[in-house]
């Protein structure tokens, strides 16, 4: 805008005056000062007093279908020392005449006309006029300024409210070329509808809209901090203005010690704030290149008191309680004007001018409208020609061809890769990431496991245990008071290569002959280990080999079923596999071989893994593996302790048709792997063996009667076209997106959508290539760049 007026009222107030008023015109680098002075007024205050008292009165006798986007929706108006039960139309119409006439006079008084003159010497009709009134007086601040005849005969003038201090906003700046960025809050809304406020800020031409619809306190002071910044900050809902005792961490405490205004604002159906309460997301979103806020609700000075003291640079609120359907029509006619290249004072002149034509209905609806501005700061123009960075834009069918040829080469390499091993310690790690991150499952209510805790060894005499962690008497307490309670299964996950002794005759014979107990042995392996023979007793039916299979790093995230038997363990089949089929058996399901080769329980098919499936490389696949799908658990069963079963701590209905795993969890024994879990814990935490057989049994069990996905992985082809399908969203990324950070930003969030999407691909059971993808996103994005940059520039 061309000329700019400040008129400094300095100190004083309506009631002893304005001993000293400066008033500074500028224009083009040039100013011209001249001084004055303005009478009391005390009758100013009691006239808007009445006018505020009667306009509240009249409004709140309207429909209330109007809506009201006041903070008390539910308040009655405090009438303070007279009682009026009745406000005539006519009696509120002469009330604005008198108030308007008063204003009038008391600017022409003879201490002020020096000020008036010169002002209207300098100035020309057609000059577009910004008039900043500074005052420390709030009901200076609260009077309908746009009366001043003044602005009759200067019909491009515009009045704004500013703070008596002011300093200019370091920008971090934003690129003219990018939209109008909008932070619209749509808070409380009870009795108003704020969604036709949406529906125009929707349809605003070269700007993007973030909405955040009744949002928490933190929901909005995040959005705040956004490290792209935002343009406008934009409020819809209901607020007010309050008066309280100033507090100490008031953002006007210091400059202003006795202001007990303040301004809050409604962002949910529970929650109101202050401005200090976001002075520190404000600061930073201002010094982003925040250059409006618009409360587009009741009594917004406060707020916007609060508000300046930051320096933002331009606000627009209501004055007074406004309805909702005036607020609406503001917006909108304000928008249509800013948005169509009329500049910023301009628009608010005319949307509030406009807004004459509802005062049929609502009195003094363009009153309402008022702006407060940063004197240190320009307007906001609004971009009426948003486009890209750069005249030189690539033909779309060249920068098409550009993206498809990068991706595939960007896959075939990265894929290439891949085959070769190099990103086999990534993918695992990536993995086991995913499993981490998976919501919680609750523990298998279909097995209990009996710990042999270190505690449970000191207490039997070594004489009897020998080198194990469990005696021939013991074990015959622990079966005797377990077989009380009828499991299905119990499962032994401890050597026993020595025959029970002559003592113990009756559990041997309980082992010989029970269809219900499965021991385990230990396979001979290629190396100097020979193995563990099974218990002599436990006929090879009954068997079961403990082996597992960590990977290169010692962590299992494979399970193995069954594998040829070797000397001197026996049995072919799993000691989880034995445990589950015997459990599974009861309900008439059986296991088998496929012709494909493959175990079949049920109707489940447990697909055999390969050298190279998913992220592996070239790892053994010797016997029937399949992936691990551990269950998402901190306990993937009831556990109890030795000595809780023989003293009869236990009661039946922990033990009653579950299987019952009996292991040892004592550290001197050895018996503990390293799990996808284990890295996520600090210090890092082993799983014992027994629970690791556990989460194996479990695991079958789950897929045969809960339907529970087993993990499963693409064919090659398929895994192919997923990485190159993100390499191809990469290259639209970094070609859609004009400067260097939302390029950053762009592939950030593209490679958490990844991540995202990966992991609810691996709930459903799918482990889906995420490392090579993450990788080709970042390859072709630069690629991409790279060869635009080239073919702009070169």
């Amino acid at each position: 805008m061309g000329k700019l007026v400040v008129l400094n009222l300095g100190n004083g107030d309506l009631n002893i005056g304005f001993p000293s008023v400066t008033a500074q015109l500028s224009e083009d680098g040039n100013s011209l000062q001249c001084t004055g002075s303005l009478p009391p007024a005390p009758e100013l205050i009691q006239l808007y007093r009445r006018w505020q008292l009667l306009y509240r009165l009249l409004y709140e006798s309207f429909d209330p279908s109007f809506g009201w986007r006041r903070r008390g929706i539910d308040e009655e108006i405090e009438i303070d020392e007279e009682d009026i039960t009745h406000v005539s139309a006519v009696e509120f119409s002469n009330l604005c005449n008198e108030l308007q006439n008063r204003i009038n006079s008391w600017l022409k008084s003879e201490s002020f006309r020096n000020i008036d003159q010169k002002l209207r010497t300098k100035l020309a009709p057609t000059d577009e006029i910004r008039v900043i009134m500074q005052t420390k007086d709030n009901w200076v601040r609260q009077l309908p300024w746009h009366l001043w005849d003044f602005f009759e005969d200067y019909p491009k003038a515009v009045v704004g409210l500013s703070a008596p201090e002011f300093e200019p906003v370091k920008l971090s700046g934003k690129s003219a070329i990018e939209p109008i960025r909008i932070l619209a809050v749509l808070g409380n809304s009870l009795g108003i509808d704020v969604q036709k406020d949406r529906a125009i800020l929707e349809q605003l031409p070269g700007a993007k809209t973030v909405f955040l619809v009744e949002p928490s306190r933190r929901e909005l002071n995040r959005c705040l901090w956004d490290k792209q910044g935002w343009d406008i900050l934009f409020f819809a809902g209901h607020s007010s203005t309050e008066r309280c005792q100033a507090e100490p961490d008031d953002l006007r405490s210091q400059a202003e010690p006795g202001n007990e205004e303040r301004g809050r604002f409604y962002i949910n159906k529970k929650e109101s704030l202050t401005i200090s309460q976001l002075k520190n997301g404000l600061r930073s979103a201002i010094n982003r290149g925040l250059r409006l806020a618009i409360f587009n609700s009741c009594e917004g000075l406060g707020l916007a008191q609060d508000l300046a003291s930051l320096h933002i640079p331009q606000m627009i609120v209501m004055r007074e309680p406004v309805a909702d359907l005036v607020a609406q029509e503001f917006l909108m006619h304000f928008m249509e004007a800013f948005s169509s290249g009329e500049s910023f004072y301009l628009a608010l002149r005319e949307a509030g001018e406009r807004l004459q034509d509802l005062e049929g209905e609502f009195p003094c609806a363009s009153w309402l409208p008022a702006i407060c501005q940063n004197p240190a700061e320009p307007s906001l123009v609004w971009p009426q020609n948003v486009s890209s960075s750069s005249d030189k834009i690539l033909p779309f069918r060249r920068i098409f061809t550009t993206i498809v040829i990068a991706g595939v080469v960007v896959t075939a390499v990265v894929m290439g890769m891949r085959d070769l091993g190099f990103l086999q310690p990534w993918e695992l790690q990536a993995f086991d990431a995913l499993m981490r991150s998976r919501p919680q499952e609750a523990p298998d209510p279909r097995i209990l496991i009996v710990t042999i805790t270190a505690a449970d060894v000191g207490s039997q005499p070594p004489k009897e245990r020998g080198g194990a962690s469990l005696s021939d008497r013991s074990l015959a307490q622990l079966i005797e008071k377990l077989e009380q309670f009828k499991p299905r299964v119990i499962g032994l996950d401890i050597y026993r290569e020595e025959a029970v002794k002559a003592d113990y005759q009756k559990l041997a014979t309980w082992m010989r002959k029970s269809d219900r107990f499965i021991a385990i042995c230990k396979v001979r392996e290629y190396d100097n280990n020979s193995g563990v023979a099974p218990p002599p007793e436990v006929p090879t039916q009954r068997l079961g080999f403990s082996d597992v299979v960590p990977d290169p790093d010692n962590i299992i995230r494979r399970h193995l079923l069954a594998m040829a038997p070797l000397s001197p363990c026996n049995t072919d089949k799993s000691f989880s596999l034995r445990l589950a089929t015997r459990y599974l058996a009861d309900y008439g399901i059986r296991a088998k071989l496929t012709l494909e080769n493959n175990w079949q329980i049920g109707s489940v098919m447990f697909k055999n893994l390969e050298s190279n499936s998913g992220g592996y490389h070239g790892i053994d696949d010797g016997g029937y593996q399949v992936l691990l799908n551990w269950r998402a658990t901190d306990a993937v069963a009831t556990q109890v302790t030795l000595s809780d079963v023989i003293n009869n701590k236990v009661t039946g209905d922990k033990v009653r048709d579950r299987i019952v795993l009996i292991g040892t969890t004592a550290e001197s024994f050895h018996d503990y792997w390293s799990t996808p879990y284990s890295a996520g814990r600090w210090p890092h935490q082993s799983m014992a063996g027994v629970v690791v057989q556990a989460h194996m049994v479990s695991q079958i069990l789950s897929a045969v009667r809960d339907r529970r996905p087993l993990l499963w992985v693409w064919p090659k082809w398929c895994e192919f076209l997923w990485v190159w399908c993100w390499s191809a969203i990469a290259g639209i990324l970094a070609w859609r997106n004009s400067s260097v950070l939302r390029k950053v930003v762009a592939i950030c969030g593209a490679i958490f959508l990844l991540y995202g999407l990966c992991l609810g691909l691996l709930m459903l059971g799918g482990w889906v290539p995420l490392v090579p993808s993450a990788l080709a996103l970042i390859a072709a994005s630069g690629s991409v760049v790279a060869y635009t940059f080239y073919a702009r520039n070169f």
